[in-house]
């Protein structure tokens, strides 16, 4: 069972880079383009040991802020978390409460803030926070399905996510 954990492990992360390097070379595309500047928010790490060789052992942080942040021409804010699934579903819970937190204050300030699904790494969703923060009310559940999310969906063309358009 450990070997099974391990490697279904160890494929989330793959997927998860995978995934995270569509949405930077997304990000780098936008950029070129002059319509939008976002970056990856650092995960907050503390350094626990170091050596003379320049190596050093670091735990990861509490993760309270979301997964990209920037400006769209113009000036206006973006802000959003990238979630994958293999499933059929989008749990509301994915998102921390600390990453829920951030994303209401951004929201609050008028910054276009959403939550970017992928599924199966084939379609992918850009769903508006308030909508993310309202499923209960909106789909009587707190996840979204298949056919939910479908008005959510994005082009994803020549490997960039137009999640801005």
């Amino acid at each position: 069972m450990k070997d099974i954990n391990r490697i279904r492990g160890k494929q989330s992360r793959a997927i998860g880079e995978l995934f995270e390097m569509y949405i930077d070379s997304t990000c780098k595309w936008y950029e070129r383009e002059s319509v939008a500047v976002i970056e990856k928010t650092p995960e907050p790490m503390k350094v626990i040991s170091s050596s003379k060789q320049g190596r050093f052992t670091a735990v990861f942080e509490k993760r309270a802020q979301p997964d990209y942040k920037g400006v769209i021409g113009g000036g206006r804010a973006v802000v959003f978390e990238a979630k994958h699934t293999d499933g059929d579903r989008i749990a509301q819970s994915r998102v921390t409460e600390a990453q829920a937190e951030s994303l209401t204050r951004y929201s609050s300030l008028g910054a276009e803030c959403f939550v970017l699904v992928s599924v199966q790494l084939r379609a992918f969703y850009k769903v508006p926070w308030d909508t993310w923060t309202q499923m209960k009310s909106i789909y009587g559940r707190k996840h979204m399905t298949l056919i939910d999310l479908e008005d959510y969906r994005v082009a994803f063309t020549g490997g960039v996510i137009r999640f801005l358009e």
